[in-house]
């Protein structure tokens, strides 16, 4: 089953001069992670909150964003809060800014379904040490505070809030950023567990690679506010089918390389007050031809199978070194 279902997505905000979103297709079944990824401002974070009905101000909007079926871009304020209490969980970058330090963490974790009046006070502090029993946690840290649990703990709360409510849906956006690499590993692990367990879907957005082939099915690349890749993870990275995938893969550290700088994408991304021609990433593409300043490039099987898909005039040519 579908749990995300995105097509023909556009969003625009005022005083640009193109959609931050332009035409974004994208998936999420049941217990299936999918990764989202590509450098800062690349659209990763609207796409996901966009599934919430976490618009920015002004914002408008084309196409469809389904959770579950329903559309959450046509829904009514008591139809969101729902949506928002049960169907769907955003897991944020810092546990630290999304909880009150002036409130206990079991306040903290029953809010939402006592308010919403899902659960009776009483069932909802009985559910709040079951999920945190799931993600490795005794039931006394319901009495703490949060500046009296370390980092991985506190975002491990933030994993154990976002099952308060069963979700189909789990949107987890850069969850490791603010941990330490050992907390990361951990936090990536249970997450695989946590989908399985609980049959939820779960959108993975993050700037790294490493992390998205560790957890993910699939990957989405984004740039400009497109999709430019898509495809199952190992295949994705072991060949990339677009430029700008090869160069984020190239500038990644790897522990196996020799000494010396990083590799570096040259150039910047585009502005949103840039209205673009042809290709958004040909200003930086060590491919780009007239074709590509001129024309930009639908999203089309690069394969046999429909499943990789590629947005570059000269897919055939790029990860050919790797065949």
């Amino acid at each position: 089953m579908t749990t995300l279902d995105i097509q023909a997505y556009r969003l625009r905000l005022p005083n640009t001069a193109r959609p931050v979103l332009a035409g974004v297709d994208l998936t999420v079944d049941t217990r299936e992670t999918v990764a989202l990824v590509g450098e800062s401002g690349s659209g990763k974070s609207l796409t996901s909150r966009s599934a919430l009905g976490l618009l920015p101000t002004g914002a408008t909007t084309e196409g469809t964003v389904r959770v579950n079926g329903a559309d959450v871009l046509t829904m009514t304020d008591d139809q969101l809060r729902g949506l928002r209490t049960g169907t769907a969980a955003m897991i944020f970058q810092d546990p630290r800014a999304a909880i009150n330090p002036l409130r206990r963490l079991g306040d903290f974790l029953t809010e939402s379904v006592r308010l919403s009046g899902r659960l009776a006070p009483a069932a909802a502090t009985e559910r709040a040490a079951e999920m945190l029993d799931a993600v490795g946690l005794p039931a006394s840290v319901l009495g703490r505070y949060p500046g009296q649990v370390s980092g991985g703990m506190l975002q491990r709360v933030m994993i154990a809030a976002a099952l308060m409510g069963d979700p189909a849906l789990i949107l987890a956006d850069e969850p490791t950023t603010a941990l330490d690499v050992s907390s990361q590993a951990e936090v990536v692990a249970l997450l695989g567990d946590l989908r399985d367990r609980f049959g939820t879907g779960l959108l993975f957005v993050t700037h790294d690679l490493g992390l998205a082939a560790a957890i993910s099915d699939r990957v989405y690349v984004m740039y400009a506010g497109r999709i430019v890749e898509t495809g199952p993870a190992e295949a994705l990275f072991s060949r990339p089918r677009h430029p700008y995938t090869a160069a984020l893969l190239a500038s990644t550290p790897r522990p196996d390389a020799p000494g010396g700088r990083l590799a570096a994408i040259e150039g910047r991304p585009p502005s949103l007050r840039e209205e673009l021609t042809g290709c958004p990433f040909a200003p930086r593409c060590p491919l780009a031809t007239f074709l590509c300043t001129q024309q930009e490039p639908p999203l089309l099987p690069v394969e046999a199978s429909a499943v990789r898909r590629a947005a570059c005039h000269h897919s055939d040519r790029t990860g050919a070194s790797d065949a």
